[in-house]
């Protein structure tokens, strides 16, 4: 099972190593430790992680924190990707989703979603019906999977999504599962889903523009310009003729009230647009 070190969790979830240490404490996750000083996180640990955090921002108390997270640990499988899980708080009921499953860990009631059938549902569209003998196949690869989903992508996301989150289980350093992924979440508008896939493509590979970019895009749908500012020179910094990076930076340079700045970025943009 793959395990993340405390500054990897803390690029994951987009928070302070100092953040993750004490949210571990206050959760009581007890995460294994390879020396007396360094944890190691697993999957659960992350998604225990993200939601003390959660609750924590939604004003739950620390006993009530603390009760469902040890309910939710005990419940959570171990070989889910981080980004398999959803965790809302609806009507002061905290609700946990894994695909078409749906539980109150701190209830243990059980809710089953159901799929709802589109007109005209009898004719499949064609890369799904291609898809069911392969999906079938326990032993694909993971960039079997990976290939599944880009054939499914425009035609079936769900399915698509299903089959990204495939591959990164076989494999946590495909980097492009990881963003096709996330560029699926966050045309569903699950900005923080999709933001962790971008993280996670980047510790797959740190010299992903494509990763840097998109992380950029959705951290600028947060409303985190700062953040976004950071990861698109981080883009550039890994492909130098990436012109969209230059334009989002001369757009947040000009929020900022660095014209200098704006002006030099946007003249690196215009000049890229006219060699392509």
């Amino acid at each position: 099972m793959a395990s993340y070190s405390t500054r990897e969790a803390a690029e994951v979830l987009g928070l302070s190593q100092e953040r993750v240490r004490r949210l571990a404490e206050s959760a009581s996750l007890h995460p294994e430790r390879q020396s007396r000083a360094w944890y190691r996180f697993d999957f659960r640990d992350l998604v225990l992680l993200r939601t003390a955090l959660e609750l924590e921002n939604s004003g739950v108390s620390p006993r009530r924190l603390l009760r469902s997270l040890r309910d939710l640990k005990r419940q959570l499988p171990a070989d889910r990707p981080l980004t398999a899980i959803r965790i809302t708080l609806e009507a002061d009921e905290l609700v946990v989703q894994d695909d078409d499953l749906a539980w109150n860990p701190e209830s243990g009631q059980v809710q089953l979603g159901l799929q709802v059938d589109e007109p005209g549902g009898d004719v499949e569209p064609l890369d799904r019906r291609r898809a069911r003998p392969v999906a079938a196949q326990k032993s694909l690869a993971a960039v079997d999977w990976y290939e599944l989903g880009c054939g499914l992508q425009s035609q079936s996301p769900d399915q698509a999504a299903d089959a990204f989150r495939r591959a990164v289980e076989l494999d946590a350093g495909l980097a492009d599962a990881h963003i096709n992924l996330g560029v699926l979440l966050h045309e569903r508008s699950d900005l923080e889903g999709a933001e962790m896939c971008y993280r996670l493509a980047l510790r797959a590979d740190d010299g992903s523009a494509t990763a840097a970019y998109n992380l950029g895009v959705v951290l600028e749908d947060q409303g985190k310009p700062e953040e976004a500012t950071e990861v698109y020179r981080r883009a550039i910094e890994s492909d130098r003729l990436l012109a969209d990076a230059y334009y989002n930076l001369s757009r947040l340079y000009e929020r900022a009230g660095d014209r200098a700045a704006a002006l030099r970025h946007l003249r690196s943009y215009s000049e890229l647009v006219k060699i392509n």
